[in-house]
């Protein structure tokens, strides 16, 4: 049996919660839904309702609507992420740019975005890498003193923060992704919250497709009447995936202390070898830990790997640089360009990193590295 790098944590009240639903009489557009937006919205400090959508990917589609890209514009971004951190900004027609990281944790290098900022950039949008919050201070003075909005990419960083503020109230727009991987589940999900009425407000018609009942014209019109307003799609959570969400959050807390917990056993086990560079953690930050990136540095990260998934372990490489993919390449981007990112990603492998996670699974996890460089 392989041991996953990442999995779901479900219980039976997860299980009853689904049930619940699918025994009542909303299956989507339902109370569910609020109750769970509502509780996004706490968690993530802001002041209106979360709005939730599919998955990760609607999440980013959504927010770059919200902000209302427009063709021309630019979005300065990462090459260490998922790619649809770019793609997503691509589709309302933004050119995309890439910066360098930082080498210690992986996200977008503040210094490096001065260096490629432009009277065309509209959005700078950072990711929160393996659960470690961007350095949002920095990118939004950045961003501010450019007439830009910064997008925080918190896919892997829900209930994290940085000096006691949470993801969630650091930037302008964030979005999170609930893929079973991640911190909680709905399944397929995710939400995008915001400080601001107006950006949550856009956020929420574009994900609704568009159309508005508004109830002051349904007066007048009758209760059928609605109106196309703007360029929207369906990206609507349903109840039952919603449920699943707010069983999930109840257990959000013990979830992070665990990652925490596993981060602090590899850490231990696995300091003092020359070979290996161990996450960044920067004062002040408080991570919701998704991954454990762990880098090696002789070059050998393909024999480590698969010396760990012949030894049963499922281990992940996050991620491909973006500006790597065929797609970019064809759009003008080099490989070469953005030498920190690059050596991140050469050297980083993932190892197992989940709630459920044993004591012995990670001790398992730490022999087979060790033995593998004689330490």
């Amino acid at each position: 049996m392989v041991l996953p790098y990442g999995r779901q944590s479900i219980d039976e009240s997860d299980i009853e919660a689904v049930a619940a639903v699918l025994r009542g009489d909303w299956l989507t557009t339902g109370p569910a839904v609020d109750a769970f937006e509502d509780e996004i919205a706490t968690i993530a400090g802001v002041p209106h309702r979360a709005v939730s959508v599919t998955s990760g990917t609607a999440a980013l589609h959504t927010a770059y609507g919200a902000l209302q890209l427009q063709p021309g514009d630019q979005v300065i971004t990462t090459p260490l992420t998922f790619f649809a951190t770019a793609t997503c900004a691509m589709w309302q027609g933004a050119e995309i740019v890439f910066a360098d990281v930082s080498a210690d944790t992986g996200n977008l290098d503040p210094a490096s975005v001065a260096e490629k900022i432009t009277d065309r950039t509209k959005v700078i949008a950072g990711v929160d890498y393996a659960g470690h919050p961007i350095d949002a201070p920095a990118l939004k003075q950045l961003a501010h003193d450019n007439g830009a909005l910064l997008l925080e990419d918190a896919a892997h960083s829900i209930a994290g923060s940085l000096d006691g503020v949470p993801v969630g109230s650091l930037a302008d727009i964030t979005t999170f992704s609930f893929f079973p991987t991640k911190n909680l589940t709905t399944a397929e999900g995710g939400a995008v919250v915001a400080p601001h009425a107006h950006l949550v407000d856009r956020a929420r018609l574009f994900k609704g497709i568009g159309y508005e009942r508004k109830p002051e014209l349904m007066d007048v019109h009758g209760g059928w009447y609605y109106e196309v307003t703007s360029l929207g799609l369906n990206y609507r959570l349903p109840d039952v995936l919603a449920a699943l969400g707010s069983s999930q959050l109840k257990r959000l807390e013990q979830f992070k202390l665990r990652r925490q917990a596993i981060t602090d056993r590899y850490n231990e086990g696995l300091a003092g070898i020359d070979e290996l560079i161990l996450p960044g953690h920067r004062e002040g930050a408080s991570p919701m830990w998704h991954l454990y990136p762990l880098r090696i540095q002789d070059g050998r990260r393909r024999q480590l790997f698969d010396h760990l998934r012949d030894g049963g372990i499922g281990v992940q490489v996050n991620y491909i640089p973006v500006h790597h993919q065929p797609l970019f390449q064809d759009l003008g981007h080099r490989k070469g360009s953005l030498p920190v990112a690059e050596a991140y990603s050469e050297q980083e492998i993932s190892l197992p990193m989940f709630p459920d996670l044993t004591d012995s699974q990670v001790d398992q996890v730490i022999q087979l590295v060790r033995g593998f460089l004689g330490a």
